[in-house]
């Protein structure tokens, strides 16, 4: 599905979910920040990393851990998280999740 500014669109419905995937769109991309949506299929994850910046992750289906700086925390559809910068993060998927991610530099 593609993005048309000023169009409005069901942000849980940009992609579906794939076997052994984890697919991601950009929603916004420019030099203040990103956002970009996220599927993962169960068992998929982002192993541990850092991001120059805090970064918030919610939630929009299914169920995920984020681990940060080892404490794990179960998210659900509708809760969100802020995962400190420069922060060993990682995600995985408990069930297959939706999620958007939003960075904002400075």
């Amino acid at each position: 599905m593609s993005i048309n500014k000023g169009e409005v669109i069901s942000l849980i419905d940009l992609s579906d979910y794939q076997n052994n995937s984890i697919i991601s769109q950009t929603v916004i991309n420019n030099k203040c920040g990103t956002v970009t949506f996220f599927t993962f299929d169960s068992g998929q994850g982002l192993s541990e990393h850092c991001a120059p910046y805090d970064a918030l992750v919610y939630i929009l289906d299914g169920e995920a851990e984020i681990t940060i700086e080892g404490n794990k925390n179960i998210l659900k559809k509708g809760e969100m998280i802020i995962m400190p910068a420069d922060k060993p993060h990682a995600l995985h998927a408990l069930k297959r999740f939706k999620m958007i991610l939003t960075l904002i530099g400075e």
